[in-house]
């Protein structure tokens, strides 16, 4: 499979180039910045490029059969997330290519709070407000539009560094948690999730999570 990965030195697009690497996919490494053509490795290709940029989308995605976007905006800039995801679907659905993309948690339910979501929880951070209000607003943008083959992914409450154990649980619109109430998954797992449903899509035109 040719996939493209916008974001693919951050946390979770450098473990997501990894698993697609070590299940033989030709990966396209997509990078904002030249500087960090060093982290990315030798058996992927390296291409310059922003996913705010409808033109290097559509360039990018041309010929591919996936495109994940492991983006994240900067502090300060969380609400140019929902033009860039705008860009993503109609750079891919130019291109005729399937698009993944990694999103926020804050609108997913809570288990046993009648629908309350993460972001309506007493005690959300306030920090992460913003990030939570562009998320739901990119989500939104996925669900509005009418052409392109997309599917949102929202990790769990919890991401950490980790080993890779290729075990989890899926869910659509409420967090995963376990017994105890905890919603976490390593960022080695959430890449082996978004693999999973690159090489076998069962979650096209809707959002899905996944936890231990």
């Amino acid at each position: 499979m040719r996939i493209t990965i916008f974001g693919a030195a951050g946390q979770v697009g450098s473990r997501t180039l990894a698993e697609a690497l070590y299940r033989g996919h030709q990966v396209t490494a997509v990078l904002r910045s030249p500087a960090r053509a060093a982290e990315i490795p030798g058996a992927a290709e390296v291409r310059i490029g922003d996913a705010a940029d409808l033109e290097d989308v559509a360039d990018l995605t041309d010929g591919q059969d996936l495109v994940i976007s492991a983006t994240r905006p900067a502090t300060g800039r969380e609400g140019e997330l929902i033009a860039t995801t705008a860009n993503l679907i109609a750079g891919a659905a130019r291109a005729g290519t399937r698009l993944l993309l990694v999103g926020g948690a804050a609108t997913l339910t809570v288990p046993g709070s009648g629908g309350v979501t993460v972001m309506d929880e007493p005690g959300f951070p306030q920090s992460l407000r913003d990030i939570a209000r562009a998320c739901a607003d990119q989500l939104a943008v996925c669900r509005a539009a009418v052409r392109g083959d997309w599917t949102y992914f929202s990790p769990p409450a919890q991401l950490h560094p980790g080993i890779r154990t290729g075990r989890y649980r899926l869910g659509r619109d409420a967090l995963v948690t376990d017994r105890h109430g905890v919603s976490a998954l390593s960022y080695e797992d959430l890449a082996v999730v978004l693999l999973d449903e690159a090489e076998r899509p069962a979650h096209r035109g809707i959002r899905f999570t996944a936890a231990y």
